[in-house]
């Protein structure tokens, strides 16, 4: 049995997209409880909407406030003991029995709040979040840091990659995947002291899987699997991407309507269109996991709909079901070594 709370509140499409979700997830899964944090009474008119699930297999925290994104990270978790995600924090650390946790609320409160409130995996010493993003070969890649740590030194790079290796592998049944580190050339001795140190340490743990530097238009080419970087580099990119990829879609679609010729031959291709909207959608492709927390943390897009929810849902259950964080902590014990070797990182 594996309990996960669901955060119903704060995202574009709360409480019905999450509500939808999970209990979508009830259906598939025999093994799975839920407990909603939220409204009570938005709950149970979202569970009214849907197809009727075993009442005995979730239950609701009635949470009436909502944090936003506007709102200091530091003031959230202090004034807002009654919104949904720190009622759903409190819960997730003062009970051994629930899993994890399912948020599309706001980024910042939710990295501090886990951080400060639950605590870390001994030896982690930032939490990260490693999306995934689809590549043009049909495979995918994790971008780990994207918005959790803005500044990194060489020692937390190369926990990311641990980390984020070991979910790759027990989630996607990623194999060996390469790795390679963000930077603003492909040559060894660009960037900054603390990437400079990252370099090496990552070669040395990773061997032949670490290849390199990579630029950020590599991103979607399928030559890595796994790209370490900072946050706010990690940030920008995978933003960066998602909105391109976006306009150009908007920009394909009006030069389709623009000339009757156009009109003709995009439909002998509609099949190919819908196939490549459906690989630029972020919302087939789940969350990003926040790696090194005690407990498990899927932090949905916030213009997340239901089938990312639930998408994000499984990511949880499969991370419980792989013993993820068992295996971190002892991925993370392995590097100690490695560990303080560079301290001059700017």
């Amino acid at each position: 049995m594996i309990k996960l709370i669901i955060d119903t509140a704060g995202g574009d499409h709360s409480p019905g997209a999450p509500v939808e979700a999970a209990l979508n997830a009830l259906r598939k899964n025999n093994d799975l409880y839920i407990i909603f944090t939220g409204d009570e009474a938005l709950i149970k008119a979202e569970i009214e909407k849907n197809e009727p699930v075993d009442a005995g297999r979730y239950e609701i925290v009635h949470a009436p406030d909502v944090i936003t994104g506007e709102e200091k990270p530091t003031d959230a978790i202090r004034f807002k003991p009654e919104s949904s995600m720190m009622k759903g924090i409190k819960l997730l650390r003062t009970n051994e029995d629930i899993d994890g946790m399912v948020s599309t609320g706001a980024t910042g409160s939710l990295v501090a709040a886990a951080t400060v409130r639950i605590g870390r995996i001994p030896g982690v010493i930032r939490p990260v979040f490693c999306p995934i993003i689809p590549t043009v070969n049909g495979g995918i890649c994790g971008v780990s840091d994207s918005g959790a740590n803005i500044k990194c030194t060489a020692d937390q790079l190369l926990q990311f990659s641990v980390m984020s290796r070991l979910y790759l592998e027990a989630v996607y049944d990623v194999k060996n995947p390469r790795i390679a580190l963000l930077n603003v050339g492909t040559e060894s001795e660009k960037g900054d002291s603390a990437h400079k140190d990252a370099y090496k340490l990552l070669g040395k743990v990773h061997g032949e899987n670490f290849v390199g530097n990579m630029e950020g238009r590599g991103l979607l080419s399928g030559n890595y699997e796994l790209i370490i970087a900072d946050g706010f580099s990690g940030n920008i990119m995978v933003k960066t991407m998602e909105g391109t990829a976006l306009e150009l879609l908007k920009l394909l679609k009006k030069q389709i309507y623009s000339r009757m010729k156009y009109k003709i031959g995009a439909a002998f291709m509609k099949t190919m269109f819908v196939e490549l909207r459906e690989f630029m959608n972020y919302q087939n492709y789940g969350g990003s996991v926040l790696l090194g927390t005690e407990k498990i943390i899927v932090k949905g897009h916030g213009s997340s709909k239901a089938l990312s929810i639930e998408k994000c849902i499984e990511q949880a259950v499969t991370m419980h079901d792989h013993n993820l964080n068992e295996q971190i902590e002892r991925g993370i014990a392995d590097i100690q070594e490695y560990m303080g070797v560079y301290t001059n990182n700017d």
